[in-house]
C-alpha cells in the first residue's frame, strides 16, 4: 500500500470534483475547491474519520468493497479505478468484477434526476446504484448479497419479486427477463457469471428452464408498464433506458405525463419517501 500516493490521488480527484458533478447543491460558499470529505464519505457510505486517515496517510487499508465504493463516490474511470486499487495495495477488479463498475457518464445523468425513478443495472439485473425516487418505489435494493443480487435470479427465486407487477404482466416480464440473461449470457459466455446464474435458475425454476430453451435474446425493457406500490397502488409510467457503449448497464428512467394518475402519483412518492402506514384495523 502505497500511503503517499493513495491519499494524494484521493485528494486531487476530491477537488477536481464540484458539488453539481454528483448531484449535491453547492450550498454557501466555500472556502476550499472540489468537494468536502464529508461529502466524498457520504457518497462512499463511510464515516468521515476514515476518508480522513486515508487523505492524511495514516488509515488502515480499505477493502476491495470500499475502494469500489470510493470509485463510484469519485466518479472515476476504469484506469483510475484500477489505479486506486494498485496504490492500495489490492489487485485490480478482474474483468468479471470490474462490469459491477458503474459508468461515470450513466452516473452523471443519474445525478441530475432527483424528481423521477431511476436506476442504474448492470447485464445480469444487479441495481449498481438508484436514487432516492427508485428506493421509494421498488425499495433499497443493496442488501441483496450473491446471486441475490440479480433481479433476474430473484424473479425466479422470490415470489414477493413479483408483487410489483399485476398478474397480467408477469408472463411477459418472465420472458423480458430471460432473454435480457440470453444477450448477457452470449457476450459473457457459459464460464462467467451469467453462466452461473443460468446453472442455479435451471435447477432451482422449471419456469426459467422451460424459457430458457426458446433461445429469445434480447436486451428488453417495457416501454411502459405498470407497478404496484404497497400504500398508492398500481401506477403507470413510461420506461425510458439509455445503455453504455458496450451495453454492460443500463440507466433506467421512469416518468409519468404531465398531469396524468401517474405524476400525481410520483409526487405523491417523493413525499412518503420510505414510510410505509399501518394496516387499519
Amino acid at each position: 500500500m502505497d500511503r503517499a500516493a493513495l491519499a494524494d490521488f484521493l485528494r486531487r480527484r476530491r477537488e477536481a470534483l464540484q458539488p453539481g458533478d454528483v448531484g449535491l447543491a453547492a450550498g454557501v460558499r466555500r472556502r476550499a475547491p472540489g468537494l468536502r470529505r464529508e461529502e466524498v464519505a457520504a457518497l462512499a457510505t463511510m464515516s468521515t474519520d476514515y476518508y480522513t486517515r486515508l487523505e492524511q496517510q495514516r488509515g488502515p487499508q480499505p477493502s476491495p468493497q470500499l475502494l469500489a465504493s470510493l470509485a463510484r463516490a469519485l466518479r472515476l474511470t476504469g484506469d483510475e479505478r484500477d489505479y486506486l486499487f494498485r496504490v492500495a495495495g489490492h489487485n485490480p477488479p478482474a474483468s468479471v468484477s470490474a462490469a459491477t463498475h458503474v459508468s461515470p457518464a450513466l452516473l452523471r445523468v443519474l445525478d441530475r434526476l432527483a424528481d423521477t425513478p431511476a436506476l442504474i443495472l448492470s447485464n445480469l439485473g444487479e441495481t449498481l446504484v438508484q436514487n432516492r425516487m427508485a428506493e421509494a418505489l421498488f425499495g433499497d435494493r443493496s442488501g441483496h448479497t450473491g446471486l441475490a443480487r440479480s433481479e433476474i435470479y430473484r424473479w425466479f427465486t422470490d415470489p414477493a419479486e413479483r408483487s410489483r407487477y399485476p398478474e397480467e404482466d408477469r408472463v411477459r416480464q418472465s420472458r423480458a427477463q430471460v432473454a435480457n440473461l440470453r444477450a448477457a449470457y452470449g457476450s459473457m459466455g457459459p464460464q462467467s457469471r451469467a453462466g452461473e446464474l443460468v446453472r442455479a435458475l435451471q435447477k432451482a425454476s422449471p419456469e426459467f428452464a422451460e424459457l430458457w430453451e426458446r433461445h429469445e435474446v434480447a436486451q428488453r425493457f417495457a416501454d411502459h408498464k405498470t407497478l404496484i406500490h404497497p400504500e398508492l397502488g398500481p401506477i403507470e409510467l413510461d420506461c425510458q433506458v439509455l445503455f453504455t457503449e458496450d451495453q454492460s448497464q443500463a440507466l433506467l428512467v421512469l416518468t409519468a405525463p404531465p398531469r396524468s394518475e401517474g405524476h400525481e402519483k410520483l409526487r405523491l412518492l417523493a413525499v412518503l419517501g420510505h414510510e410505509r402506514f399501518p394496516a387499519s384495523t
